[in-house]
């Protein structure tokens, strides 16, 4: 008979955890545990005794036979002061005398003496743990480390109708936070639930507010593609990895000294100011992956590339921190640092401040972290590679000005983690970043082996063509650990781990499937409505010119969407249905993000939200904007600062934006291209999107809103411009695990070299004149230098203008292209071909010479009118993504560089073109659509009134709107209702509101007009 009792489980994880896992079996009886201070204290000073026998002797000499009692004070005073795990890492100090509560293992084995000291921790496992002195209640099991618990364990069993949830429900009801051993971070570190499938864990308890994370290894296993849950283990428990892997002494040692961290935010909360304090302990897949990672650095040592594809709201920047300090102490075999450095580079210009707050809150030797933020130079950077220093965060930015100036860097190797890996490694910074970190010795000898036939043996290492050269390919002293949710085809190749069948895929996944099962993230597609926008234009002049049919298409497209009659009914809608959903959600504190697809409509949209807003006298709504640098806009220049108001009247800095967004004053941030990716804000409920997104884009924009909180239960998005079937499209690859094909076809570029040739433009003997130029500048450039340059030049230009303009552009494209697959393959493969260098370096020149495309500029604002405009709702509800489906995330290489050839631009009249555009809409307006703003505004400025024109020019705008135009408006309206009384009985009739707006807007916008007039 199977033995199948709850005891039965409870002694196999023990049996494990003191037979595999380096604990030591410890009966509660047995024990001397006192529940009133929380601690076995004998075990506490004898650890103290053995291991710091000098230091405590002091400590007697100095507290006498009261030194058990003060020692117990000061420990809880340190404690109470800075939380149990500053204390486990830090230790205390009392009247000048350190004392250490526990030794970690030192990272290197050469140090014999703190790894004695380590082997004499006492880590013991006891279960049916009495932990309180007001009654006897027991936990299930927990370990202690020298006397002081820090792991409980509630343990449920699927054969006596138990589960899981019934253990998060004891940790929730029947464990009172207010027992010393529960209060926060003062003796438990982490408390798991545990039963045969699932496992669950939180560093707080707070009853029913109690927050429960998975921490299971996902439905196919670690670091593969699955769902939530855990994969079935032929050789045990589901759930043995938590007592087999994760709780092993060593393991948890570790955990504690350099993964878990005090995560301390201040917040406001109406007036107050709050601080709230989170203990972070390491998700499943956090662990796995730095393990993981660690090991293979270990075996296989530098020059590696890591793709680690983790979703958006997965906790990079804690992976990243947590990784830093990892490989910043690995050691090899022979017990030499592996890197000399370990260098975080992020795209962003301002470095995420979450990520530098975690890593600077680790266990660290002082000034062994160096950040280089915006306000240091690339001078710091490059200081700090070559001091040594352990972990430096910098920015791609910093490293093409300082990539000459670092020292050698023979025989030292660097980990590079990139934080939010794209195409921008592909590029010019990304080889200016290898250039300065390559080890130009090792290199050399490659090259020098491959080139047999070279007889100078030494290459002249201050050669910028060799430099460059050298920095190309991998680079045994490098290793890439990138990170991304959405990883592109050149990234994956890049990064990405080759399979036996030649495609590519990451090293380690946790993909947006897993999370949102696990519910670390919300699905942002669950609650998801389109609008379908319908308008028909009208010709406004009785000429007929002829345009450029794509640029004319594109400017009638721009007047629409800037139109105030456009850019009002959006406003509305936003509005209204922030106030009816989103205001409601979250307790009250929810917030929204308008993604605009200009600067320009940002600005626009957000003068239309402040009017609606003071229109309608909404006193719990308030706005801001996002957008860099200025916008001019009817001769009026804004800026973030100047169009962002807090309630007291002050400007809002753009480094103050985030925080303030956050507090209780503002709800809704209207932004164009910024934060729209690496806004962290919990409190985003709702995206308004009024701008096209695709593949990545998307991805990364509507991720904003996955972040989960407390109270928060879902997300909502409202789509003006994006169909359900593109969104579909855009998110299906990354919903699981991205891979590619096959490599890119190195000799790609060569072809790409011989069609350029073909054109005849320029030949080798160009190449090398150029080439001697730039070769003589590296050593001294005279005055006449560059203007040399320039004269060699001027008759390759002038053979690509004797070409036809179809020809031009093809030309054009397959420069750009040669340019831009060779920054790409050369850093896929060390080519160390010096004529493709050196011909990569003259079309980068002479791209600058060949002129741009003039495109016809096309303005239809005063030669048309929006005729009908109808706003209405097309989808609501769930955009449904595929699981198991591994052909949706398979990108495709480029088989080809073909640039192709460009249909002349047609020109056709302005009717055909108005046409085309109202054909692509159906014909089912009513008289309600027609755009009443346009007919009265084109009415008034065809019959110029001179004593309105002299109302406006000589009065405030507020006299002009609130006063004096509302009887000439009123009169013009009943004009047009004698002659069109179906289109004007709306605003006429009983709509008091739609008067309003039309009013509001048609008197604001003559203002302006009428002031102009002489």
């Amino acid at each position: 008979m199977v033995e199948v009792k709850e005891i039965r489980f409870e002694q196999d994880i023990e049996t494990s955890l003191t037979q595999e896992g380096g604990w030591r079996k410890e009966s509660f009886q047995d024990s001397n545990f006192d529940a009133t201070i929380g601690l076995d204290l004998d075990k506490l000073i004898n650890f103290i005794q053995a291991t710091q026998p000098k230091q405590w002797e002091r400590y007697e000499k100095i507290y006498k036979v009261d030194a058990r009692r003060k020692f117990l004070k000061r420990f809880n005073e340190e404690v109470s002061m800075h939380g149990m795990l500053h204390v486990l890492r830090n230790g205390l100090k009392d009247r000048g005398v350190p004392l250490k509560v526990a030794y970690f293992k030192p990272v290197s084995g050469l140090n014999y003496d703190v790894l004695q000291k380590y082997d004499a921790n006492q880590f013991t496992c006891t279960r049916q743990f009495a932990y309180s002195p007001n009654n006897n209640k027991t936990i299930d099991m927990v370990l202690l480390l020298n006397g002081i618990p820090i792991i409980a364990l509630e343990l449920k069993n699927q054969y006596t109708g138990q589960s899981v949830e019934n253990a998060k429900v004891q940790f929730q009801k029947d464990r009172d936070p207010k027992e010393l051993v529960f209060q926060f971070n003062t003796r438990f570190l982490v408390y798991f639930a545990v039963d045969h499938y699932e496992v669950y864990m939180t560093t707080k308890l707070a009853e029913k507010k109690t927050y429960f994370l998975p921490f299971n290894q996902g439905s196919n296993g670690p670091g593969k593609v699955g769902g939530k849950g855990n994969p079935e283990n032929l050789d045990g428990y589901p759930t043995a990895y938590l007592w087999e892997q994760v709780l092993h002494r060593d393991n948890v040692m570790d955990i504690i000294q350099r993964f878990m961290n005090l995560e301390v935010k201040k917040e406001k909360q109406g007036n107050r100011e709050v601080t709230k304090r989170t203990l972070i302990f390491p998700r499943y897949h956090q662990l796995d992956v730095v393990r993981k990672l660690l090991a293979d650095v270990k075996e296989h040592g530098s020059g590696e590339n890591y793709l680690i594809q983790h979703s958006a709201g997965s906790g990079k920047s804690n992976s990243i921190a947590w990784l830093a300090y990892h490989l910043a102490s690995a050691h090899d075999n022979n017990n030499n640092p592996i890197f000399a450095s370990t260098i975080i580079v992020t795209d962003r210009t301002v470095l995420d401040r979450q990520l530098q707050n975690t890593i600077m809150s680790f266990d660290h030797t002082t000034g062994q972290v160096e950040t280089i933020d915006d306000k240091k130079s690339s001078q710091d950077l490059k200081q700090a590679i070559n001091d040594g220093k352990k972990i430096i965060i910098t920015t791609l930015q910093k490293f093409p000005i300082i990539y000459q100036e670092i020292d050698a860097s023979n025989g030292r190797n660097f980990a590079v983690i990139v934080d939010e890996a794209h195409s921008s490694q592909t590029g010019n910074s990304a080889q200016k970043l290898k250039a300065a970190l390559a080890d130009k010795a090792a290199t050399l000898k490659e090259y020098q082996e491959i080139e047999e036939g070279i007889e100078n043996t030494t290459l002249d290492d201050q050669d910028e063509l060799v430099k460059t050269l050298l920095a190309q390919g991998l680079h045994q002293n490098l290793s890439f650990f990138a990170f991304t949710a959405t990883p592109k085809e050149k990234t994956i190749e890049m990064f990405g781990t080759k399979k036996a069948d030649g495609s590519f895929a990451p090293f380690h996944v946790y993909s947006m499937r897993q999370a949102i099962e696990e519910e670390f993230i919300l699905d942002v597609l669950k609650n998801y409505m389109t609008y379908k926008t319908s308008y028909r234009i009208a010709k406004e002049i009785e000429d007929n010119p002829e345009f450029p049919k794509t640029e004319a298409v594109r400017a009638i497209a721009r007047y629409q969407s800037f139109h105030p009659w456009v850019l009002r009914q959006k406003t509305e809608v936003m509005v209204e249905q922030f106030r009816a959903v989103t205001k409601k959600a979250i307790g009250g504190r929810a917030k929204a993000m308008v993604v605009t697809p200009s600067r320009l409509h940002a600005v626009r949209y957000m003068q239309e939200f402040k009017t609606y807003i003071e229109e309608k006298g909404y006193k719990d709504l308030d706005v801001l904007v996002a957008f860099s640098g200025s916008v001019t806009d009817e001769g009026v220049e804004y800026t973030e600062p100047s169009m962002n108001v807090t309630k007291d009247g002050d400007r809002i800095k753009e480094s103050q934006l985030k925080e303030t967004f956050h507090t209780d004053d503002f709800n809704i941030l209207i932004v164009a291209e910024k934060y729209q990716t690496g806004f962290d804000e919990p409190l985003l409920h709702t995206m308004f999107v009024d701008k096209k997104l695709r593949s990545v884009k998307a991805v990364q924009t509507l991720s904003r809103l996955n972040r989960t909180m407390q109270g928060k239960k879902d997300a909502f998005i409202l789509d003006f411009v994006n169909s359900e079937e593109e969104i579909l499209e855009a998110f299906q690859p990354f919903y699981e695990v991205t891979t590619l094909d096959s490599e890119i076809n190195i000799n790609l570029i060569y072809d790409t070299q011989s069609k350029l040739r073909k054109y005849a433009i320029y030949n080798q003997e160009d190449i090398d004149q150029v080439l001697k130029l730039i070769k003589q500048a590296q050593q001294k450039q005279d005055e006449k230098l560059l203007g040399r340059m320039s004269s060699l030049f001027k008759p390759i230009i002038q053979r690509y203008e004797d070409l036809t303009r179809d020809t031009q552009y093809e030309f054009r494209v397959t420069l750009r292209n040669f340019g831009k697959w060779y920054n790409y393959i050369s850093q896929l493969d060390r080519t160390f071909d010096m004529q493709l260098l050196e011909e990569s370096i003259f079309t980068n020149y002479l791209l600058k010479f060949i002129p741009k495309e003039q495109r016809e500029k096309v303005e239809v604002a005063d030669k048309v009118k929006l005729e009908y405009y109808k706003l209405q709702k097309e989808f609501e509800g769930e955009i449904m993504l595929v699981a198991e489906d591994s052909k949706s995330g398979m990108l495709s290489n480029t088989k080809e560089i073909n640039a192709g050839i460009k249909p002349p631009e047609e020109r056709d009249s302005l009717e055909e073109i108005i046409y085309r555009i109202n054909e692509r809409f159906p014909n089912d307006f009513t008289e309600g659509d027609k755009v009443l703003i346009e007919i009265l505004y084109k009415s008034f400025k065809r019959e110029i009134d001179l004593k309105v024109v002299n109302m406006a020019k000589n009065n405030s705008s507020e006299m002009f709107e609130n006063n004096l135009f509302k009887d000439i408006f009123q009169d013009k309206v009943m004009e047009e209702y004698a002659q069109n009384q179906n289109a004007f009985e709306k605003l006429v009739g009983s709509d008091e509101n739609y008067y309003n707006v039309v009013y509001s807007l048609l008197a604001k916008d003559l203002y302006k007009w009428f002031r102009t007039q002489a």
